[in-house]
């Protein structure tokens, strides 16, 4: 997505039907056919901090090709990229659709990604595997069952606290089934489990029909230990708010609406969710949606159950785009990019109590071609990432 392009725009596009206008890599509106070649690589990147600390983030080179890189300080050092074998994969690597990298129990490390197939908008969730601590993977698989050229996309990973690796994805097989496909609301979530690292896992579950069509999935740790899960929901008759749901608990008809935005569009805005618990309770959310004709980046209070609690907060920045969020404890940190007609800014709005009060902070600014930004956490300390073409940036929050 170019990065001069501002929330209006976002709805502008939406309007028009646009549906996939925002799947294009971030690059300069400047750069013309004479410069293909010297295109910037997507720079969609997924980090993890190791259990030993280190700061591990996954993504595509110049080259294309899938690399590993590696910081022992937080990211002022990067140890020499290293090249993972991933056969002939095609590999998507640009805003909401990216490789991520998890850690588990016993050594055991994933890596996934969507690999985009020969149908437009088709796609295979791959994953490398291992169970070294990341010394050596295994070569690339299948995730699911389903191998239909349909839509698998826009997945997202998580181990939870008992070890149990969650993948979730964006499916169409429920669409391609249907009698009438224009009674059919958007896509589908769905999701599998394996208990061994990525070595076997169970049959696909449909959590829920009717999801958008290409926004990303946030996971998050539930109190039970598994996982809750918030993405874009199309809501009947076509309002693209955001669903709930607990990994752990029994599927229901219709999951918890967790925003009330009543955002009326048939398209897909590629701007998903981000979703984190907090301390009192329940769990912190952010997401971008139309409200009264009103286009925003807004933060919530969600209760245990995904409902949401109170008014919603537009961030205080009418530009911003892409927000994530991330929390330890009641240390809580939002952080976007917008534009300001020059350069890129990475903002970030900070709170240390549990979101009753927050701080603005100015990150970064950059003139170059430049990726969502990114949350991780090592113990009780937050960090930023922004991946731009000059390279990664990791900033410190709430120390």
């Amino acid at each position: 997505m170019s990065k001069r392009f501002t929330a209006a725009g976002r709805l502008a596009l939406g309007l028009l039907g646009l549906v996939f206008a925002l799947a294009a890599p971030a690059q300069h509106a400047g750069h013309g056919a004479a410069k293909a070649k010297k295109r910037a690589p997507a720079l969609g990147i997924g980090a993890a901090f190791s259990p030993s600390g280190e700061l591990w983030v996954v993504a595509l080179d110049e080259q294309q090709r899938l690399t590993l890189r590696t910081s022992a300080d937080q990211g002022k050092t990067w140890a020499p990229p290293r090249v993972l074998e991933r056969g002939d994969d095609a590999i998507s690597a640009d805003g909401e659709n990216r490789p991520k990298i998890a850690f588990g129990p016993q050594g055991r490390v994933v890596i996934s990604y969507t690999q985009p197939l020969a149908k437009p908008y088709s796609g295979a969730i791959r994953m490398l595997r291992s169970s070294d601590g990341g010394r050596s993977f295994a070569a690339p698989f299948t995730v699911h069952a389903d191998r239909q050229i349909i839509t698998h996309r826009f997945e997202s990973i998580a181990f939870d606290a008992q070890g149990t690796l969650h993948t979730l994805w964006i499916d169409k097989r429920d669409l391609e089934a249907a009698a009438s496909k224009k009674d059919y609301r958007g896509a589908a979530i769905y999701r599998n489990e394996s208990r061994d690292g990525g070595a076997s896992f169970g049959p696909d579950i449909k959590l829920a029909d009717h999801s958008c069509e290409c926004c990303r999935i946030a996971l998050a740790p539930s109190p039970d230990g598994s996982l809750a899960a918030m993405w874009r929901h199309v809501f009947a008759p076509n309002q693209r708010d955001h669903a709930f749901a607990l990994l752990g608990a029994p599927a229901k008809a219709e999951p918890v609406r967790a925003s009330l935005d009543r955002w009326a569009v048939d398209a897909c805005p590629h701007h998903g969710p981000g979703l984190t618990p907090a301390a009192q309770g329940g769990y912190h959310a952010v997401w971008f949606g139309e409200r009264a004709g009103t286009p925003a980046v807004r933060y919530g209070r969600l209760a245990a159950d995904g409902s949401p609690q109170g008014e919603a907060r537009p961030l205080p920045d009418d530009g911003a785009e892409h927000a994530d969020l991330i929390s330890a404890g009641a240390k809580l940190a939002i952080v976007w990019r917008s534009y300001d007609g020059r350069a890129t800014r990475l903002r970030a709005w900070v709170s240390r109590d549990d979101g009753r009060s927050f701080v603005l902070q100015e990150l970064d600014s950059s003139s170059d071609d430049n990726d969502h930004p990114r949350l991780v956490r090592h113990g009780e300390r937050l960090f930023a990432l922004w991946h731009t073409t000059k390279g990664i940036h990791v900033h410190a929050l709430l120390p």
